[in-house]
């Protein structure tokens, strides 16, 4: 069985003046068919950079990152851009929508920059404005939606093209605390629903509660992982991860 998303011992670094910071050090992780996993960690902890590497946004200096069987780091850049408008979903904070498209545009947008007809997503982007709730909005542009209509139309552009992992960075940071945990409800449904791969990355316990996996990254490292199912609510889940940050030493590294 070919894994959605592997991540094989993965360093990353970026030159600040004359040092230089690992933003990741020998981080992996694998992903099954059909998980909802959480990556969190607070600000600088390197989640989202790994998130980058997951995506192919940012190539790793060691290690490497595998996506439904296929090697990032031997496609060329084009090949890259294009096997990433094909296989891996991302969903960014801030929308990333484009002012000018309607909703149905943007949705349809990777198909269209792909060469294709949105013609031949046409039944499929009906299922996803239904299931999002958005069908009445398919002709507004992101300025006459709310955050969470946003957020739902980025969701249906990162579902359009049935990738194999959809990424998503901070999904509910730019939305009130009710269009967040709808957010969270709905790719938690998408998830169980439609047996998709999902992996958000967050510093929300509150977000971190609706996966069914947790991985928690500190200094680059991920530290360990743990299933959600054994607490009873977020607050429980926080406490366990202050626990683990506070105390526990990142992998290979000396107390």
């Amino acid at each position: 069985m070919t894994l959605p998303l592997t991540v094989e011992h993965v360093t990353k670094r970026f030159r600040q003046g004359p040092s230089t910071v690992e933003a990741l050090n020998g981080a992996s992780l694998t992903v099954e068919p059909g998980e909802f996993l959480a990556v969190m960690g607070a600000s600088g902890s390197g989640k989202s950079t790994l998130l980058h590497a997951m995506a192919g946004l940012t190539r790793p200096d060691e290690g490497r990152v595998i996506v439904q069987g296929q090697d990032l780091s031997a496609l060329s850049d084009r090949r890259l851009t294009l096997f990433r408008r094909r296989r891996i979903g991302l969903i960014f904070q801030a929308f990333n929508l484009i002012p000018a498209l309607t909703a149905e545009e943007n949705i349809t947008l990777p198909v269209v920059s792909d060469g294709r007809d949105e013609s031949e997503v046409r039944d499929r982007l009906e299922v996803l404005l239904a299931r999002l709730g958005i069908a009445g909005r398919r002709n507004h542009r992101p300025d006459a939606l709310s955050g969470g209509e946003q957020q739902r139309v980025a969701i249906a552009r990162a579902l359009i093209t049935e990738p194999a992992v959809v990424l998503a960075d901070e999904p509910t940071g730019s939305l009130d605390s009710v269009s967040g945990q709808s957010i969270c409800k709905l790719l938690k449904e998408l998830c169980a629903e439609q047996a998709r791969t999902i992996v958000v990355v967050t510093h929300e316990p509150a977000v971190a509660a609706w996966a069914s996996r947790v991985a928690v990254v500190k200094d680059g490292r991920i530290l360990t992982e743990f299933e959600t199912a054994a607490f009873r609510d977020a607050h429980a889940l926080a406490a366990h991860y202050q626990d683990i940050v506070n105390t526990q030493p990142a992998e290979g590294v000396a107390p």
